[in-house]
């Protein structure tokens, strides 16, 4: 069963319809990384590698706040979106509390975006990676 959004249709969580209830911490740091790499390719002709970068590190370190663990292997702040480090953190959580970490570091920085430009220019920005519609991702292998 996909793991559900929680949001209104605009805005649908970014894991749904990419994982299923139950995967693993290994499987959610793989989907978690994939995106982050999607949302650099949206955003980086508009604003710039480092532009996504400092909004990547702003809404890490507030996401930290309910999730420290996030900032695990964070020692530098860095001019690009490197998410070797958010991928083994995620990896040593649980499948669940590493959905709802990645989660939570999506909408951080949806909301930090949108504070910026205003949600309908976030919504046009970010619309190709957030809303896959369902079925539009392969099945997972989960038998491991």
């Amino acid at each position: 069963m996909p793991v559900q959004s929680t949001e209104g249709p605009r805005w649908p969580a970014p894991l749904a319809g990419r994982l299923l209830d139950g995967a693993s911490a290994e499987q959610v740091a793989d989907t978690v990384a994939a995106i982050w790499l999607e949302i650099d390719q949206a955003l980086h002709p508009i604003i710039g590698r480092r532009g996504v970068a400092a909004l990547y590190n702003r809404s890490l370190k507030l996401t930290a706040a309910a999730y420290p663990w996030l900032m695990e292997g964070h020692q530098h702040l860095l001019a690009t979106v490197d998410v070797t480090a958010l991928r083994a953190a995620l990896a040593r959580q649980a499948g669940a509390r590493a959905a709802a970490g990645g989660g939570a570091l999506f909408h951080t920085f949806r909301d930090l975006l949108a504070s910026l430009v205003g949600a309908s220019l976030t919504h046009q920005l970010l619309g190709s990676v957030w809303a896959h519609p369902a079925g539009a991702w392969p099945a997972q292998d989960i038998s491991r």
